[in-house]
């Protein structure tokens, strides 16, 4: 059968398809629908959300080692947590195929980064495979695992933001019946110490040479010869884009099997062409190699280094050809991304924002729009779990300067569990002149509502023990852990008032779900301007709610964006915003 699919659940497809038996990921866009979609295979497939993508990593190792074959999904940045692991595992070896998955952003549409991670597996010395479509995510992914089990590597399967959200055609297969592998001890293998890692060494390059050997007749890679004057090498979705530019007017060398990269091909190609380009999106990843081969190609010099690329930008650095453009005429409004309406960390960023000696440290969710304006209630945003542990070196560093005021580290929820516990033991331990903060909405939100282990439920839908936060804290060996809810702007201002005048060790929980998470009953009342009491003051605007804005000269609150979370009405000092629905 055919079905329309986005790359991402194509993958998922392609899991089912290839046998694979155990799934786990950290949500993170562009990878995030890949364990989403696993779901619908769960009668074959155990998948989870794990706190955090090493913990995801070192699942599927420890299921691959026990002879099924598994795989770990991630955004780019992710596999930085999960460096340490895929590092040893691929000096080890697998047993049942094992595949991590490593979503790139190109032009960082939901990154703090564009990170071309294609250079993870040149430094962990494992094979890469690089999907162009859909039809190709499932494919390839089967494919993996042959390749896994028969070299005996990890395989880093790399896809990029237009590929696992593109959709495209793909042809179903059915689910191969893949026994388990015989798991038996094999302590030379499995163990990692210095001895046996040395041997494995030798081993991971001699692999190397037999897989670089492989690629050079791999089926993932093929060579398209048509009009001979222009040859592109090129690999995933810059596939694409060349073929819709030069069609038939050039050739093509299509790489899906790019480390190692089969150079005996390459050069066969490049001796077939006259003028040799490699099309790749962000590092000259290919480029760099084929040109140490001594094989001569223009790639950077037209291809730009940043951001995503596309056919228009190919034709104007390749064939020096623009597109005809027709202005709109209408002013698009700006609309950078900002909390929701009713968003619960609204109160705890607005009650921020009035402070004016302290500093706030801040991590990747929600929460980040907290630096945007008006709020502006951010100084950081560095990765998951620096809200805690950049404010910590902040505070020391203050400390030492004779800075007045204190800093406070934010974290959400399931940042907490991926990589905020431990910040909040160093605080502590080391007596941290700072307050950790955990912003509480019982979901993973940015990334579009996943479970975590706080919200009760599995990926899978089962139920399970709801982590409590604020346990954690007290059981880390806080003196104080406070719980406020962030939208009673009085409370939160007093818990903040007191944590800046606490000598002991106190924590801060906001506790309040976020009002997109399903099943949550609607709101009974909203909130309304009284347009004969608004005196223009423009205080309702500072809390930076989009459903609040000016209209005839006046404050108007757009009812059907309105959940009624009152943090607008507690800010007007003048009794023009009240309550409606009652």
């Amino acid at each position: 059968m055919r079905h329309l699919m986005s790359g991402n659940e194509a993958i998922a497809r392609g899991a089912y398809e290839a046998g694979v038996t155990v799934a786990a990921a950290y949500p993170g866009t562009p990878s995030t629908e890949i364990l989403e979609n696993m779901v619908e295979y769960k009668d074959k497939i155990y998948s989870e959300w794990a706190p955090n993508e090493k913990v995801a990593t070192e699942v599927a190792i420890g299921a691959s080692i026990g002879g099924a074959r598994s795989l770990a999904a991630m955004k780019h940045v992710g596999l930085n947590v999960a460096a340490d692991p895929i590092f040893t595992y691929a000096y080890l070896g697998v047993n049942a195929g094992f595949v991590l998955i490593t979503a790139d952003d190109p032009s960082m549409h939901s990154s703090q980064n564009e990170q071309d991670n294609r250079y993870y597996a040149r430094f962990a010395k494992m094979a890469m495979i690089e999907p162009s479509d859909s039809q190709e995510c499932k494919d390839f992914i089967k494919e993996a695992y042959r390749i896994s089990e028969e070299f005996d590597t990890p395989v880093l399967f790399r896809v990029t933001t237009r590929v696992c959200h593109s959709k495209s055609i793909v042809e179903f297969g059915e689910r191969e019946d893949v026994p388990f592998k015989p798991y038996s001890r094999n302590i030379p293998k499995y163990v990692a110490t210095p001895a046996n890692a040395k041997l494995a060494h030798v081993r991971v390059e001699k692999r190397l040479k037999d897989l670089e050997e492989y690629s050079n007749k791999s089926p993932l890679n093929k060579a398209e010869y048509n009009n001979k004057s222009i040859g592109i090498i090129t690999s995933g979705i810059a596939y694409q884009y060349v073929k819709e530019i030069f069609g038939d007017n050039a050739s093509y060398l299509k790489l899906g099997f790019t480390y190692p990269l089969p150079m005996a091909l390459i050069k066969e190609f490049s001796e077939n062409v006259e003028t040799l380009y490699v099309v790749e999106e962000l590092e000259p990843f290919m480029e760099e190699q084929i040109k140490a081969a001594g094989i001569k190609c223009i790639g950077k010099e037209l291809i730009p280094i940043i951001y995503e690329l596309n056919p228009e930008i190919i034709a104007k650095v390749m064939l020096d050809k623009t597109y005809e453009s027709k202005p709109l005429e209408v002013n698009v409004v700006p609309r950078p991304p900002v909390l929701c309406p009713g968003c619960p960390h609204r109160g705890f960023f607005y009650t921020m924002s009035k402070k004016k000696n302290t500093v706030v440290t801040g991590d990747i969710g929600c929460y980040t729009l907290g630096g945007a304006q008006p709020l502006e209630a951010l100084d950081t945003c560095i990765c998951m779990g620096a809200g805690f542990t950049a404010g910590m070196g902040m505070s020391k560093a203050f400390e030492a300067s004779g800075r007045q005021g204190k800093v406070f580290g934010v974290v959400g929820d399931s940042t907490f569990f991926h990589s905020g516990i431990t910040g909040a033991i160093d605080i502590l331990y080391n007596k941290g002149k700072m307050v950790p903060i955990v912003l509480d909405n019982r979901i993973t939100g940015m990334t579009g509502h996943q479970q975590n282990p706080g919200t009760g439920k599995t990926l899978m839908g089962d139920p399970a023990p709801e982590i409590d936060v604020v346990e954690i804290l007290k059981a880390i060996g806080y003196k104080t852990v406070k719980v406020v809810d962030p939208c009673d702007l009085k409370a939160m201002d007093e818990v903040i008032k007191e944590a800046e005048e606490a000598d002991e060790s106190y924590a801060i929980v906001t506790k309040r779900p976020c009002v997109l998470i399903k099943g949550l009953p609607a709101p009974k009342t909203k909130c309304a301007v009284d347009r004969d009491k608004c005196k223009k003051c423009k205080m309702c605007l500072k809390v930076g709610c989009p459903a609040i804005f000016f209209k005839d000269g006046k404050s108007y609150i757009e009812q059907s964006m309105c959940v009624g979370c009152e943090v607008c009405m507690q800010v007007c000092k003048f009794d023009a915003i009240g309550r409606v629905g009652e």
